[in-house]
């Protein structure tokens, strides 16, 4: 009997066991709570290519037995009854991606590189002398909090507020799946939060800046704007998605690089690798593990018949470690090539910041690397873990070190 447990601390800590029993019985169905479980890297990456049959979005009327399962609550969403980019299905998703497509250029992010690194070491300053430092606390954490504050305009005395609303929000994420049916997400937060944009729309919409609020306020698709819930989704899912897996991004390739120093080793001797071995930290230690998708009409997984409404939960970490696709998936290899992983997903929702996250996982650790060494855990103790199956990471990751 397969159980779906995915708030048990065991889960949380050791997830590939349970992911290598689930790609010998993938697709399997769980009749309570009527929910796919879908762990094979070809069945996977068929329903992320098919946003037809397998619906993003949040609205669609479900059967009585999957009411509590709405994925709004499972994905994107984040409490509150507009869906975001991540809950929608083309077209509006694809109006939606146009708009913050215009606001959210590769030359804007190629730009950020030295104001990135010049954060990097600001911030490793003042703990290098020391010899040990809260990896997520120094670096990993405000590193893309800063970056994507700035990038929105938003006031650096704001930061520890938004890290507090990121927080809720991360926590609440898959609580449909297990048969939550009320957000964790609490309403005064929501308030707080569509306040405080609110009063920031009013203040850009009156004096524009060169800040990505003021663009996605100007950007326009075939003479539609954003309305102000969708901006305002919009601002929550990059306040989100712009910090907390880039955040895990990096702590989860120091903790590879500790585990594994034979591959710290050769980025060492090969700075050329740093970029490879970004790729293999996606696939090998996926910063999101999992995403939620509902059959539009009666379909099949496999050989797997799939009724109209049902979930399914699309294991993407699972898919990461398929040995049908990459040898060895449980080596750890720097060098990794080619490296199809799903680590920034597939199809129309394929992570609209990736650059941005490569590009300050690279910054931060050539940053690391350049100014300390001889890497190790100062504690033995489980580390505190983000606590939601959608997304693995610390929020702790005390280490010590040898300046250079």
């Amino acid at each position: 009997m397969v159980t779906f447990a995915p708030d048990d601390p065991a889960f949380l800590e050791n997830p590939y066991p349970y992911y290598e029993m689930g790609r010998q019985l993938s697709p399997l169905l769980l009749p309570a709570p009527n929910l796919w479980l879908v762990f094979g890297y070809e069945h996977i990456t068929a329903i992320l290519k098919d946003h037809a049959t397998w619906s993003s979005d949040s609205r669609s009327r479900p059967l009585p037995e999957v009411q509590q399962l709405d994925e709004g609550e499972a994905m994107g969403d984040f409490g509150m009854a507009e869906p975001s980019m991540l809950g929608e299905d083309p077209p509006r998703h694809t109006r939606l991606r146009s708009l913050v497509s215009q606001a959210f250029t590769p030359r804007m992010i190629e730009q950020l590189a030295p104001r990135i690194r010049q954060v990097a070491s600001e911030l490793l300053d003042p703990v290098i002398p020391t010899g040990t430092m809260d990896l997520v606390e120094t670096l990993s954490y405000p590193l893309p909090v800063i970056m994507i504050s700035e990038i929105l305009g938003i006031p650096p005395e704001d930061r520890e507020m938004f890290k507090a609303w990121s927080d809720e929000i991360v926590s609440d994420l898959g609580t449909g799946v297990q048969g939550e049916q009320e957000s964790r997400v609490r309403p005064e937060t929501i308030e707080a939060m569509r306040d405080y944009f609110e009063r920031m729309a009013a203040v850009r919409r009156a004096e524009p800046r060169d800040d990505l609020l003021s663009r996605l306020l100007a950007a326009e698709t075939e003479g539609q704007k954003l309305s102000f819930p969708e901006l305002l989704q919009m601002l929550i899912l990059l306040l989100v998605a712009g910090n907390e897996t880039t955040t895990n991004l990096i702590s989860n390739a120091v903790i590879e690089f500790m585990e594994h120093p034979d591959q710290l080793q050769r980025v060492l001797d090969a700075p050329e690798l740093l970029p490879t071995a970004i790729e293999e930290v996606l696939r090998y230690h996926s910063p999101v593990q999992a995403t939620v998708r509902r059959a539009t009409r009666p379909t099949q997984i496999g050989d797997k018949a799939v009724e109209e409404n049902q979930l399914a939960i699309v294991w993407l970490a699972a898919a990461n470690r398929d040995p049908a696709i990459f040898p060895d998936p449980g080596v750890f290899d720097v060098a990794r090539t080619p490296n199809r992983h799903l680590g920034f997903g597939l199809g129309v929702h394929f992570c609209l910041g990736a650059p941005l996250a490569r590009l300050e996982a690279r910054i931060a650790l050539e940053t690391l690397l350049a100014r300390a060494k001889d890497f190790h855990r100062t504690t033995a103790e489980p580390l505190p873990r983000v606590p939601t199956f959608i997304m693995r990471g610390v929020r702790e990751l005390p280490i010590g070190f040898r300046a250079m």
